[in-house]
């Protein structure tokens, strides 16, 4: 097991927002942390009262959000419009090349989120959209899976070989997650504190475990994690 710590990663203060990147992303670059497989964003966003992104293209990407407080209306160029609230997924199929825009309409509450990027496993698909919600049961204690390819267990659709988990973690509360032949893990603690493997995370930390390993997660102080489980 690999950890990777929070004050390891990349910053960007833009004022109205304030971003830290797991890996090299904009003007942020480490040829050592450009990506994990087929993962290659997870930046972690706080977004400014009445303010936001504004209208800018992609192409031939995944991009998952997972609101974590407040909330970010959505528009993009397929003609789709919502509302992104905490416990909520997001999946936006950017393919042969959308156009969206994400803001944050309150006047008091910060926005935060996690955006995350994972290549397809091929690119020219069609643009598409998907959003669901996770309920805070169905995530504590356990590791509910939220993205995977086949959309299993009412999970959003990612066109890649991944398995995407979220899981809340209090005090007393354990989950295993054993990973098949060949594949491997990063793990992401998005809040609070859990213990991964016997070593304590706090949030921002992550941790990348190889093949043939396991997830082990012993809750903490309000800890929130996602799991990739990846080819």
């Amino acid at each position: 097991m690999q950890i990777r710590r929070s004050g390891e990663r990349g910053y960007a203060d833009h004022g109205w927002l304030q971003s830290f990147h797991t890996f090299s992303f904009a003007n942020y670059y480490d040829p050592e942390h450009m990506g994990f497989r087929a993962l290659r964003v997870i930046n972690d966003d706080r977004v400014a009262p009445a303010r936001g992104f504004g209208k800018h293209p992609h192409q031939n990407m995944e991009i998952v959000t997972y609101m974590l407080d407040g909330a970010i209306e959505h528009k993009d160029s397929m003609g789709n419009g919502s509302v992104i609230r905490p416990g909520e997924v997001q999946r936006m199929s950017a393919g042969t090349g959308v156009f969206h825009s994400e803001f944050n309409a309150s006047k008091a509450d910060v926005a935060h989120l996690l955006q995350i990027w994972i290549v397809p496993d091929k690119s020219g698909y069609e643009p598409s959209y998907e959003q669901k919600a996770f309920s805070r049961e169905e995530r504590s204690g356990r590791l509910r899976l939220v993205a995977s390819r086949d959309g299993r267990e009412g999970s959003v659709t990612v066109h890649q070989d991944v398995s995407v988990l979220a899981g809340l973690f209090g005090q007393g509360d354990e989950a295993r997650y054993e990973l098949a032949a060949g594949r491997h893990a990063w793990v992401h603690v998005a809040r609070g504190r859990v213990e991964l493997n016997g070593t304590a995370l706090e949030a921002g930390d992550a941790a990348a475990i190889g093949p043939g390993g396991a997830v082990e997660l012993r809750g903490g102080e309000a800890g929130e994690v996602l799991v990739f489980d990846l080819a």
